[in-house]
């Protein structure tokens, strides 16, 4: 008899605020003094002149108020970004793995690598983060240029060399992530049979992901890796988060449809037909057996 052979799974995680609670775009816009980040990043996404995700790097290079940035700024910008709790104990866990599962955890962001290594120093290994990759100036020490900037589909090439490398399967990756420059990523890692998580309540990624977790702890996305792609029980999560010395104090599941009714029976004075507009909302019990997708973990 020949042990069997744990099956591996491939976790990759965005990082502004999937694993922060900060955009690092903005905390290194302060330390620089600028103003009117949000509006240019807002600019670009409307012009589509680049990849959503990819706005700051492309600020860095090309506009002025960024020009003077130096990697200083950029290990600075880490070490300020608000974490979310329990990141470590996140990583240890994966790291560990369960009987018969084992995890590799990657970070896959458009944000600077710099910024993020700097963030996760101590937690994550650096060979594990993916961010943008800048260049810079020997002299100068000013950016030189953007070698490579995983934004949209540039995380779906990042996801594929990873599972070449590890050499696991597209229906063992599983990808966490919060805004709208994960939806290129996450509808790749559905059409493989892959498993997403959004921590977010962005409606783009609500229709596309197959579990939401709203939580301000990293630790609680491990409810859904538990329930939905390894099958345990509620009684078997709760006892995995207690030998994390972590308890699953909170676990409200509900699912919010917004129906949009028209009656045809009465009209306005313009003979428009009149629109009711209504919010169902159905709650389960965390006990039961049937999971609905949304969820509200609280993590002590």
């Amino acid at each position: 008899m020949h042990p069997a052979v744990a099956r591996h799974f491939l976790v990759a995680s965005d990082f502004d605020q999937t694993l922060s609670f900060n955009d690092s775009g903005l905390v290194l816009s302060e330390i620089l003094g600028t103003t009117g980040f949000q509006e240019k990043v807002d600019g670009l996404a409307r012009s589509n002149l680049v990849q959503q995700g990819g706005e700051l790097a492309y600020l860095i290079r090309h506009d002025p108020e960024f020009r003077g940035v130096r990697r200083e700024h950029l290990v600075e910008t880490g070490r300020r970004v608000r974490l979310r709790h329990n990141i470590p104990a996140l990583v240890e866990f994966l790291n560990r793995g369960l009987e018969g599962c084992r995890f590799s955890f990657f970070v896959i962001s458009a944000a600077p690598r710099e910024v993020i290594q700097s963030a996760l120093e101590g937690i994550v290994d650096p060979a594990h983060v993916f961010g943008t990759e800048l260049e810079f100036d020997d002299r100068t020490g000013e950016v030189r240029s953007i070698k490579r900037v995983p934004a949209g589909y540039g995380k779906v090439a990042v996801l594929e060399e990873l599972e070449a490398r590890l050499g696991t399967a597209p229906d063992r990756t599983i990808y966490i992530g919060d805004g709208s420059s994960d939806v290129h990523v996450m509808l790749h890692v559905n059409n493989r049979a892959g498993f997403t998580i959004a921590v977010s309540e962005n409606h783009q990624l609500s229709r596309i992901a197959r579990r939401t977790v709203l939580s301000d702890d990293a630790f609680s996305v491990i409810v859904p890796i538990l329930e939905d792609v390894l099958g345990r029980g509620v009684s078997e999560i709760r006892t995995v988060f207690e030998s994390n010395g972590l308890t699953l104090e909170q676990w409200d599941k509900a699912r919010t449809d917004r129906v949009t009714i028209r009656d045809t029976r009465a009209s306005d004075g313009d003979g428009a037909a009149a629109f009711l507009s209504v919010d169902l909302v159905v709650e389960s019990d965390a006990d039961t057996a049937d999971a609905v997708p949304d969820d509200d973990v609280a993590v002590a």
